[in-house]
């Protein structure tokens, strides 16, 4: 009353701030600077790749770079050579090693925690997973290196070297794994309980359930999850930097030793190399070429989960 007294008097109010709103607007603040700070590095970031990979262009042809099959960017004069296929196919390559172990056992995880597993076992194992996620990669690198290449392969029979990227991919697939069971079972979690009963109700069991309802449901989410765990296979570096080798190979066989993009780049950066050279600015062409291809990817995965979306109210 007294407020529209005053607004029918011609009377202005002038509120005095309160803490509270003080405070909500010191986070409104802080909040805006920490993802304009997060633009600027984004941008920092992509024009100093920019830069120097123009630099690297200006003295090797951009023809030689993208479809040259031969990679020796260290050897001196007219032996030196910068075709970046057999860097671009070790990285595909161990990915796909990777990715053909964690897929189906990420997804069967996911899918067992989801629909099958019981709360208390899901208390237990879903923390162990995420534990398994932050074990550093070094950890995996000198356990394939040390372990699994020696005893497992080599205990097999298999005529392996020490370094090789069956060993850097299949460990690669057990780091890549917990990301793609925790985020399916996450997206299968959200699945209304509704869509099960419905389907109980209409005869079905739980694995018609689990196949048939809730995998289709939530494919938007298996898909974001599956793209996510390429990408961290793609960027993987220093656990192919210590099992797999740092041989450039377009070949098949993986008992040889390949070498991705990631590893050369933690290979390479390490102040042997003069700044300024061709060879220091290899390291940027390869940091470009590695950033189109997450960028690729994470554009694929925006598209497939807009068309593959369900909304539920």
């Amino acid at each position: 009353m007294a407020d529209s007294a005053a607004l029918s008097s011609g009377v202005r109010l002038v509120r005095t701030p309160t803490p509270r709103s003080r405070f909500e607007a010191g986070v409104k603040v802080a909040l805006i600077a920490a993802s304009l700070l997060s633009v600027l590095t984004t941008i920092c970031i992509v024009g100093s790749l920019v830069f120097e990979t123009y630099e690297f262009f200006q003295e090797v042809p951009v023809g030689d770079f993208l479809f040259g099959t031969k990679w020796s960017p260290t050897f001196a004069g007219e032996q030196a050579s910068f075709g970046v296929l057999p860097l671009l196919w070790g990285t595909l390559y161990l990915s796909l090693i990777a990715l053909m172990v964690a897929v189906p056992l990420g997804l069967l995880c996911a899918i067992y925690l989801s629909e099958f597993a019981k709360p208390r076992v899901r208390k237990v194992i879903k923390p162990v997973l995420e534990i398994l996620a932050g074990v550093p990669t070094i950890v995996f690198g000198y356990f394939a290196l040390t372990f699994f290449t020696p005893t497992i392969l080599q205990g097999l029979g298999l005529d392996v070297g020490v370094y090789n990227a069956l060993s850097a991919g299949l460990i690669m697939g057990l780091l890549v794994l917990p990301t793609i069971a925790s985020v399916g079972e996450d997206a299968m979690s959200a699945v209304p309980q509704s869509l099960r009963e419905g389907a109980f109700g209409l005869g079905a069991n739980r694995m018609q359930v689990s196949l048939r309802i809730v995998f289709p449901a939530a494919l938007s989410g298996i898909v974001a999850a599956l793209v996510l765990g390429a990408s961290r296979a793609v960027g993987e570096t220093v656990l192919v930097l210590v099992a797999g080798g740092q041989t450039p190979n377009l070949g098949l066989n993986p008992t040889e030793s390949f070498q991705t993009m990631a590893a050369y780049i933690a290979a390479q950066a390490r102040g042997d190399i003069p700044a300024g050279s061709i060879e220091y600015l290899t390291i940027f062409a390869v940091g470009f070429t590695l950033f189109f291809l997450t960028l690729l990817l994470n554009f694929v995965s925006i598209r497939l989960v807009r068309k593959y979306r369900q909304v539920y109210e």
